[in-house]
C-alpha cells in the first residue's frame, strides 16, 4: 500500500502510515472496505451513526440543500430557515428550562463554548472570580484548548504544555463526595462549572453510581455552580432519550451535543443553554458573547439535523436505544467468565465495555489492541478503549445482530488467550 500523507486522529503513524483500513460504504449497520470486506459496525462510526449507514434520505436533504443555500454565516443578525428550526425543535426536546440554542461544528467545540460561557456568565452577574472548572476522571470532553484541559484521560493531556492546571481540577467519577470536598476545597464562590457525562463514553463506559447524577445537579442547585452535562454521546438514543438527562430527572445549567444530532452524516453540535444563563446576553443591550465557529448555524447541516431527527422519531429510535441497553448488557453478561475478562460495564444505554482482567492488562498493555484486531479479522469491528473493548452501534442493529458481535468478541478473546498461552474459556 502506497504511504499515505493523511494524518489520522488518535493514530500512532508509524503504523498507520502504509496500513490504512479504507472504508468505502455502509450499509446499516454493516461496512465494506475497499477490498470488498464486510464488518459489523459495532461502535456505530464513533459513538455517532445512530439511525445506520447509507441513509440516502439525508443525502438527498443535504443535496436539495445545497442547491439552494449550501452554507452562509450566522454572525451578527445573519440566519437562515433550517437554523432557525433547528433551535426550535431542540429547544423544545431539551430538559434544560427556557432553552436557547448555541450551535456549532461539533462536540468540541460545544465544550469550548460551554466551558467560555460558563465564566463570561459569572463575569456579567458581577461573580467573576467563578472561573474554576471541575471534570473527573475517565471523562473526555473533546481535544480542543478547555476540553482537553477539563478531560479525565491522563494521555490526552501528557507532554501538551500548560492546560490550565490553576483552574481547573478532577475528581474520581464514581464519587459524589469526592466532588462536594473538592468544592468546598476550592470554595464554592470559585467554581463556576462542573462537567460530567451522564454514561461516560470514551473514558471507558462507565455507568454512573446510583443517585450520582442527581446528586450532581442537588449539589449545583444548592451552590450556584453551573451543570454542565456532556451528552456528545448521550444523546438522540444512546440513552433512550432525546438527551441523556432525562433519564435521570434532572435539568442541568447546558447540555453539550453533537454526534447523534445528524447521526455523523455532517459535522454538527450544539449546546443547549438555560434561560438563566442566557439572560444577561438576551435581555441587556452589548453583553456580546465573543465565540463562535464560521460553520455555526451551517444551514446544510441544520437541514440533515432536522430530516435525521425525523428518523428518529418515526423508527422509534428512543425507545430501541431502551431496549438495547438491556440487550446489550444481557449478551455481554455471557463474557464475565472469561480468563482475560474483569468485568462488565452495561446496563444504562445502548453501549458496554468489556472490561480486562487488571493482571492480564498489566502483563500485556496491548490487550484492547490484539482484542480489537482478532474481533475485526473475523469481521466485527469495536472499539479499544483504555482499559477494555467498547460497543456502540447503530440504533437500528437487531438482537440477532448483537448476538453476533458478542459471540465475535468470545472468539476474538479465546485468540487472544491461546496466543498469550493461556487457556480459552469459550
Amino acid at each position: 500500500m502506497t504511504e499515505t500523507r493523511f494524518w489520522h486522529p488518535f493514530a500512532d503513524m508509524h503504523s498507520v502510515r502504509d496500513a490504512e483500513m479504507v472504508i468505502d460504504r455502509g450499509d446499516g449497520v454493516w461496512v465494506w472496505d475497499e477490498q470488498g470486506s464486510k464488518y459489523l459496525d459495532a461502535t456505530a462510526s464513533l459513538w455517532c451513526v445512530n439511525v445506520g449507514h447509507g441513509r440516502t434520505e439525508l443525502a438527498e436533504v443535504a443535496a436539495a440543500q445545497m442547491g439552494k443555500l449550501a452554507s452562509y454565516s450566522a454572525f451578527g443578525a445573519f440566519s437562515n430557515r433550517p437554523a432557525i428550526e433547528l433551535a426550535e425543535r431542540l429547544a423544545d426536546l431539551a430538559p434544560v428550562d427556557d432553552a436557547k440554542i448555541f450551535l456549532t461544528s461539533g462536540g468540541g467545540d460545544s465544550i469550548d463554548t460551554a466551558a467560555k460561557l460558563a465564566r463570561r456568565y459569572f463575569h456579567l452577574i458581577g461573580q467573576p472570580e467563578r472561573v474554576h472548572l471541575i471534570g473527573r476522571t475517565c471523562g473526555y470532553h473533546g481535544t480542543h484548548g478547555h476540553g482537553t484541559a477539563i478531560g479525565g484521560i491522563p494521555a490526552n493531556r501528557a507532554a501538551m504544555g500548560p492546560l490550565d492546571e490553576e483552574h481547573t481540577t478532577h475528581v474520581p467519577h464514581d464519587d459524589l463526595g469526592a466532588l462536594e470536598a473538592e468544592v468546598a476545597r476550592v470554595g464554592a464562590d470559585k467554581v463556576a462549572a462542573v462537567f460530567v457525562e451522564p454514561v461516560i463514553g470514551a473514558g471507558g463506559v462507565h455507568q454512573p453510581a446510583p443517585g450520582y447524577v442527581e446528586g450532581v445537579a442537588a449539589l449545583c442547585q444548592r451552590t450556584g455552580i453551573l451543570f454542565v452535562a456532556d451528552c456528545v454521546i448521550n444523546a438522540f438514543g444512546r440513552l433512550g432519550e432525546w438527551f441523556g438527562p432525562a433519564r435521570f430527572g434532572v435539568r442541568p445549567d447546558m447540555i453539550t451535543f453533537a454526534k447523534g444530532v445528524t447521526s455523523g452524516y455532517i459535522p454538527l453540535g450544539g449546546v443547549a443553554v438555560s434561560g438563566r444563563i442566557a439572560a444577561p446576553f438576551w435581555d441587556e443591550g452589548g453583553n456580546i458573547f465573543r465565540h463562535g465557529q464560521t460553520y455555526a448555524g451551517h444551514p446544510t447541516a441544520c437541514a440533515v439535523a432536522l430530516a435525521n431527527l425525523d428518523i428518529i422519531e418515526r423508527e422509534g429510535l428512543l425507545g430501541r436505544g431502551l431496549e438495547l441497553e438491556q440487550e446489550i448488557a444481557l449478551a455481554l453478561a455471557s463474557l464475565d467468565g472469561h480468563e482475560l475478562v474483569g468485568g462488565i460495564r452495561a446496563g444504562t444505554g445502548a453501549l458496554g465495555a468489556v472490561a480486562f482482567d487488571p493482571a492480564a492488562l498489566a502483563e500485556h498493555p496491548d490487550l484492547p489492541a490484539r482484542v480489537f484486531g482478532q474481533a475485526r479479522d473475523r469481521g466485527v469491528l469495536v472499539r479499544p478503549l483504555g482499559d477494555g473493548v467498547a460497543m456502540s452501534p447503530p440504533l437500528v442493529i437487531t438482537r440477532e445482530e448483537v448476538g453476533l458481535v458478542v459471540s465475535t468478541l468470545a472468539e476474538a478473546l479465546d485468540a487472544v488467550a491461546h496466543d498469550l498461552g493461556g487457556v480459552a474459556a469459550h
